[in-house]
């Protein structure tokens, strides 16, 4: 008996698989973006391309996923190793580090204003506190002078 399983793997699925992943493992993207895309193309789950990949493909693709994440890592380099930076942006960069040189000139005496600000608080907060001690030294000797007078000698 030669039966093949109904949700059995075909060779196109398997190089579409492959395909798929090696060409996201390149660009820079997950496996799992890839499990997705091909689940979606041949109506199974990312979750059986996954495991498809796992079991029997990665095995077979090693070289070809290392090759793919040598160009990922070329790429990057060249990127970083020649960017470009056109005039607007030079100016925009002068832009940017004059106001960051104003800021930072500024600052201190930014800084000064709102200590002045906290001081003035503290300050006024001790003179309420000061009237209030004062008002209750007040009440407080009242109160002595009564119990003076009530108690009998």
């Amino acid at each position: 008996m030669n039966d093949t399983r109904q949700d059995a793997w075909t060779e196109e699925e398997d190089k579409l698989l492959a395909d798929t992943v090696l060409q996201c493992i390149q660009e820079g993207r997950t496996q799992l973006e890839a499990f997705k895309e091909v689940a979606a193309k041949l109506s199974r789950t990312s979750a059986a391309c996954g495991f498809r990949w796992n079991a029997k493909i990665r095995k077979q693709c090693q070289s070809q996923v290392q090759a793919a994440k040598e160009k990922r890592k070329a790429g990057l380099k060249q990127q970083i190793a020649y960017p470009t930076i056109e005039a607007s942006s030079i100016h925009s960069i002068d832009a940017a580090i004059q106001l960051l040189e104003k800021m930072r000139t500024d600052m201190p005496q930014q800084a000064d204003f709102v200590k002045r600000e906290e001081l003035e608080k503290v300050l006024q907060e001790n003179r309420e506190l000061k009237k209030r001690i004062e008002t209750y030294e007040q009440l407080w000797g009242r109160v002595n002078h009564l119990m003076k007078s009530i108690s009998i000698p």
